[in-house]
């Protein structure tokens, strides 16, 4: 099992991912996904949102320190494709509902949502990329038909939805159709629209490996359209070596790791970039605390492969009363 044994859902997610080839810069990436609900934020009793306080310590510890990305993904994924094109944003917290947020072409989430998901990267932010998440559901359908065409509805909402939230990346988080040439070809349309594409793997290494050739095909840094991979290292992906993957991927990764009750993570590889779970109480044996986070990073780093780390969730840091200080740190001072 990967990020989540549910239906699509849609990650939205200010991340900064790994490229197929080795970056030409020497830049780090430090990333979260971001699962909590920011419906609420917007509209219920919640006071602040999870997002910005990671970004507000970002901007004061490592703003210096080159790219910063955030993903936001809810239980489903956090953006679901419809059979008709139409885009849907799916909320995680009892009270507030899913809603359609691009659909005919038009923007239809509300301003509120897009000026949440804009502020990400606002002045004074270190992040300076925004990517959502989905998996695969009606991806292949609708690259039979209408196509993958920039003039068909998925397109034109996609576009859209671009503009009114900001966004750089599409993040698939596929677990289920493995679908070569559908895959292809939704993420090329999405190059064709701006976006860049990238993959949150644990298992199936073919497949993956086939999308990133044939998304990058005739493309070279820094012009890859499929740039960036975060590579779960927890749960179904726990036994996953991030310098294996980057070796057959072609492409360094950026490995999550999900957090624990307090257990810390470490990484030495420097092509791979890692994602770490932090510590949590839904399934507390793959949760990492700052200090074990910390050994990881630095392993990994010295093996090789990775360009970065990133950790698996913001929901679990709040709901374990953790510190996104201490996970924070372990970030800026292994990949700096």
């Amino acid at each position: 099992m990967g990020l989540f044994a549910l239906p699509t859902l849609f990650l939205l997610h200010l991340i900064t991912t790994i490229a197929l080839a080795v970056p030409t810069a020497n830049s780090n990436i430090r990333t979260i996904y971001l699962f909590k609900d920011a419906i609420p934020a917007l509209f219920g009793p919640v006071a602040r949102n999870t997002t910005n306080t990671f970004i507000v310590y970002y901007s004061a510890q490592i703003q210096h320190n080159g790219t910063d990305n955030i993903i936001v993904h809810n239980p489903l994924f956090g953006i679901g494709i419809l059979d008709d094109g139409s885009i849907k944003y799916y909320s995680n917290t009892p009270g507030s509902s899913d809603i359609v947020v691009a659909s005919g072409g038009a923007y239809v989430g509300g301003d509120a949502l897009a000026a949440k998901v804009k502020s990400f990267k606002a002045a004074g932010s270190s992040v300076d990329r925004v990517e959502i998440c989905m998996n695969s559901q009606h991806v292949k359908e609708l690259m039979a038909k209408p196509g993958p065409g920039v003039d068909t509805p998925l397109a034109r909402n996609f576009a859209t939805l671009k503009e009114a939230w900001g966004l750089d990346a599409v993040n698939n988080d596929d677990e289920s159709l493995y679908d070569v040439t559908s895959t292809v070809s939704f993420a090329k349309m999405l190059g064709k629209l701006g976006y860049k594409y990238t993959i949150a793997p644990y298992t199936n290494i073919n497949f993956w490996t086939s999308l990133r050739t044939q998304a990058n095909q005739g493309l070279s840094e820094p012009n890859l359209l499929l740039d960036r991979a975060y590579l779960q290292c927890y749960d179904g992906g726990a036994g996953n070596d991030p310098s294996s993957w980057a070796s057959r991927l072609g492409l360094k990764v950026v490995p999550l790791v999900w957090w624990v009750s307090r257990i810390p993570i470490s990484t030495e590889e420097t092509s791979l970039i890692l994602s770490i779970r932090v510590t949590n109480d839904s399934k507390p044996s793959y949760g990492t605390t700052p200090a074990a986070a910390k050994t990881k990073f630095n392993s990994w780093k010295t093996r090789g492969g990775v360009v970065g780390g990133g950790y698996w969730n913001d929901y679990d840091i709040e709901k374990m009363k953790l510190s996104y200080a201490d996970y924070g740190s372990v970030l800026a001072s292994v990949f700096p």
